[in-house]
């Protein structure tokens, strides 16, 4: 059929070849576009956890480490924070306190969120974190 459309010696697509194929681009494109942003979400949030759980398991080897009487404070703040590598997460609220041996929370819940997704992250005294 395409083969009546050209003339003898004739070199190239025609038409209807290029628009089929635009077409296939623009159909594997709006499905892989929506795919790549949950993605990215999903690892924009999966950060966030990581970064909660590296603060704990780390405040937690702080303290095995300190031996002090009374009560070690572990801040999560970015203005004093104890522990905070990620330039694209940022930790809100209170601290991580080690009172005879028993973790706990003061000054508020320590929080932790990527800086381009909406999902919140908060970090229990027991290790658990959780969406808010």
């Amino acid at each position: 059929m395409l083969q009546k459309l050209r003339k003898k010696d004739q070199k190239g697509f025609t038409l209807i070849e290029l628009m089929i194929v635009i077409a296939i681009i623009g159909i594997l494109a709006a499905i892989a576009i929506p795919n790549f942003l949950a993605y990215r979400t999903k690892g924009q949030n999966a950060a966030a956890k990581s970064e909660a759980k590296n603060f704990y398991n780390t405040a937690m080897s702080y303290f095995a480490d300190v031996t002090t009487t009374g009560q070690t404070v572990v801040p999560g703040d970015e203005e004093g924070g104890f522990i905070h590598d990620s330039v694209n997460i940022t930790s809100t609220g209170g601290a991580l306190v080690d009172i005879g041996g028993v973790p706990s929370m003061v000054g508020g819940q320590l929080t932790f969120q990527h800086t381009n997704s909406t999902t919140t992250y908060s970090l229990n005294a027991d290790g658990s974190i959780t969406p808010r």
